[in-house]
């Protein structure tokens, strides 16, 4: 089992313990998705407090820990979402390989998309 699979399983359990705990067994995938997203919204929100986005107040030094345990506690809510859409590890994976290639052509003008082209020309 590779690190992303243990990642997904350990969410799972979570998830399933989350469920169990709470009375959540009628939550629907839409609900538990729409909730999660709040919840990972909110935990951007922390994030950037952490990076000093706000240029009306002085800048203090950013906390390397609390960025890291920031960009974490965003992962969970993404794992989990990816649990209820019904992506495993393995899909995640091929999913993020294929986007990063469309990326990727998109920057060097291979895509079938619009308005990616690089270049004073373009």
């Amino acid at each position: 089992m590779d690190k992303l699979e243990v990642v997904f399983a350990m969410q799972k359990s979570l998830n399933d313990e989350i469920v169990r705990l709470r009375a959540l067994e009628g939550i629907s995938d839409e609900e538990w998705i729409r909730k999660n997203v709040l919840a990972m919204v909110s935990e951007l929100g922390e994030l950037l407090d952490e990076v000093n986005f706000k240029w009306w107040k002085n800048e203090k030094p950013a906390d390397a820990e609390a960025v890291r345990g920031e960009l974490v506690d965003i992962f969970h809510f993404f794992v989990s979402m990816c649990l209820r859409a019904g992506m495993d590890a393995d899909a995640l994976f091929e999913g993020y390989i294929a986007k990063n290639r469309e990326n990727f052509d998109r920057q060097y003008g291979r895509s079938s998309k619009p308005g990616y082209a690089v270049g004073k020309d373009s």
